[in-house]
This record gives structure tokens, C-alpha cells and sequence, in this order.
């Protein structure tokens, strides 16, 4: 009698590991903006690794209407990521941000926040988003944690007008560490 049921409870078993690991597989991958809520957009990057950003709409009504869509920013060697609110928090972040703007940077509390330890060392993502947004102003982001005093607006303007851009991330004088390489100065004074 024992013989006859053994071929049911492996056939249950097989069909119960085939949903996990169809079910996993679908939690684990596939994140498209456009599908995340208001919680879960900023600081995400979709499966094709482009930035999720949240976008406010105003209807004719005065009703604020919140979309999540993919922008052009790609992140750097990650994919299907929705950052942890612990990463936000640390690195003194509003999942309520619109949009995508290096503008933080010159606010000193908030350099103080992404350039902690607990930020800088522990959310690669956020870093990545920041390291690539000061370097498209002309900023080395380890430059600008080292800066004396937290005056995160007066060190970007010592280091935009010292003539310094940093390596990109997938250089190897950025594998190296601090090599910078000396261009002119892009500031207008």
C-alpha cells in the first residue's frame, strides 16, 4: 500500500519546487518603473539597469497624481534593485524625492549623511547614483567626503575650480583609488 502513494507524494513534491522556483524567479527579476509604487520608486533600478524616478502630476482637479518611470541615468552593474529603507535613511534620503538632481550635494547635512559609513560603506547603489551625479558637475566624491568642516557647497567650489575630474567607476585609475587626472578648469571664474 505504501508503494502506491509514493509516486503521488513525489509528483507533489516536484510540482510544489516547481512553483517556488517559478515564484522566486518572478520576485527576484523583472522590475519595470513603471509597475512601482510611490513607496518603492526612487532609488530603484529596473531590470535594463535605468534609474526609476518618481514624477508628480497635478490633475485639473488640484488632486497630486504619482507616477514612477525609468529615466535615461543608468546605474552601474546593477539591476532589478529596490534600495532598502535602511540605505535611504542612513544616507539621509526621502523616498519622496522627485526626479534625479545632483542639487543635494551642496547641502552640507546631507554630504554628511552619504559620506558616513553607515552610507557610503554599506549602500552601493546610492553611492553609485551619487559618485556618477558629482562627477558629472565636475566632482570626485571621495574629494568631496574629505572636505574640512561639512561646507559641502564651498568644498564643491574649491574642487570644481581646482581643475580635478575623477576617473568613472569602470576605469582602471579608479580601481587603483585616488589617481586623478588634471584637466582645465571648467569654472567661469
Amino acid at each position: 500500500m505504501a508503494s502506491l502513494y509514493a509516486p503521488k507524494t513525489s509528483t507533489f513534491f516536484v510540482l510544489v519546487l516547481a512553483i517556488c522556483v517559478l515564484s522566486v524567479q518572478s520576485i527576484s527579476g523583472n522590475i519595470e518603473c513603471e509597475n512601482l509604487n510611490k513607496d518603492s520608486c526612487a532609488f530603484a533600478v529596473s531590470s535594463s539597469g535605468k534609474r526609476c524616478v518618481l514624477e508628480k502630476n497635478v490633475r485639473r482637479t488640484g488632486e497630486e497624481q504619482y507616477t514612477c518611470g525609468a529615466s535615461e541615468i543608468e546605474a552601474d552593474k546593477l539591476k532589478d534593485w529596490i534600495e532598502t529603507d535602511t540605505c535611504v535613511k542612513a544616507c539621509g534620503l526621502d523616498r519622496s524625492a522627485l526626479g534625479i538632481s545632483s542639487d543635494s550635494l551642496l547641502e552640507s547635512r546631507f554630504t554628511q549623511k552619504l559620506c558616513s559609513n553607515e552610507c557610503y560603506a554599506n549602500c552601493p547603489n546610492i553611492v553609485d547614483l551619487y559618485f556618477n551625479l558629482a562627477a558629472g558637475e565636475g566632482v570626485y566624491l571621495p574629494k568631496l567626503c574629505e572636505v574640512e568642516g561639512g561646507n559641502a557647497r564651498r568644498g564643491m567650489a574649491e574642487i570644481k575650480s581646482s581643475g580635478y575630474v575623477a576617473p568613472g567607476p569602470g576605469s582602471s585609475e579608479f580601481a587603483k583609488g585616488v589617481n586623478l587626472v588634471y584637466a582645465p578648469s571648467m569654472a567661469p571664474f
